[in-house]
């Protein structure tokens, strides 16, 4: 059971819980419908509840939400559903946060101030599915708003959407699709070609940046390492690696075990083995 202690519109609901007499975010539909302050109130089944004793990084869930159009709250919480039935468990705490981006997303489209993000094209291919779920909004905003997205906000709630299925906040995301945008552009600069984004070792490069800036944060290593025979095989591809990972090491804040440089140099050197591939293809 809980006690109303503000209904905030006719979803949502701030109460205290009667076990623990702390307070509480209720949304589901109809639930703040002619509610009064003290009216003692069950969560129905297809409510959701959550702890306003939540911090972010923007400050404590209970100020977010006290400052906040509580439709915002709704469409977070829409989103997430979304996101629950395509990948399973999330963790639902990124709501508070994920309300506050999409609030201040649309008061700067209403206000004329649309954003651009360089990192837009890589956040979709390292993180499709989220970027496909975060789809969902579109239609969401059109129908309840009339605000119309394009795709680099799209981009931003994919990385919260990341964020809420995987142990990495939204920031060290960004870092990481920037360092694997940084390694690309080293590869390409030293080949002298374009490299196509769609092709399978683009993807791999992509995903090993991703988990070894994983591995660094968590401070796991790897077991075998290759540094001595990568280094005389592929001495180039060893080179970019070093310089990418010297990099991530400045975006993470993290030291870089070594071992890595060979492991990325591997990645690299199957995209320049590609790219010499094509090129003979082609002549």
């Amino acid at each position: 059971m809980f006690r109303v202690k503000k209904a905030l519109n006719n979803n949502t609901v701030i109460a205290i819980g009667d076990g623990d007499a702390r307070e509480y975010l209720l949304i589901g539909k109809g639930i703040g419908f002619g509610k009064k302050v003290s009216q003692r109130i069950e969560a129905p089944k297809e409510c959701t509840i959550y702890s306003l004793y939540e911090h972010t990084e923007r400050g404590s869930a209970m100020d977010l939400v006290k400052g906040m159009d509580p439709i915002f709250l709704e469409i977070a919480e829409q989103v997430l559903k979304e996101s629950e039935r395509v990948f399973g468990k999330i963790d639902w705490n990124i709501l508070f946060p994920l309300a506050d981006h999409i609030a201040f997303a649309v008061k700067r489209i209403q206000n004329g101030e649309q954003i651009s993000n360089p990192l837009t094209g890589d956040i979709r291919v390292l993180f499709h599915t989220e970027y496909d779920t975060a789809e969902c909004i579109r239609p969401i905003l059109s129908q309840r708003l009339g605000v119309e997205i394009d795709e680099h906000e799209v981009g931003y709630i994919a990385l919260h959407i990341h964020s809420a299925i995987d142990d990495e906040n939204v920031a060290l995301s960004m870092q990481i699709a920037g360092t694997v945008r940084e390694c690309i552009q080293l590869v390409e600069e030293k080949t002298g070609k374009k490299i196509d984004v769609t092709s399978l070792s683009y993807n791999r490069l992509m995903n090993h940046v991703r988990y070894m800036a994983a591995r660094a944060v968590k401070g796991e290593r790897l077991k075998l390492d290759m540094n001595d025979y990568i280094s005389s095989q592929y001495p180039d591809a060893f080179q970019l690696s070093r310089t990418v990972c010297g990099h991530l090491e400045k975006y993470l804040r993290k030291k870089m075990d070594e071992i890595e440089i060979g492991y990325l140099a591997m990645h690299i050197q199957r995209v320049i083995a590609e790219l010499e591939e094509d090129e003979q293809i082609s002549h």
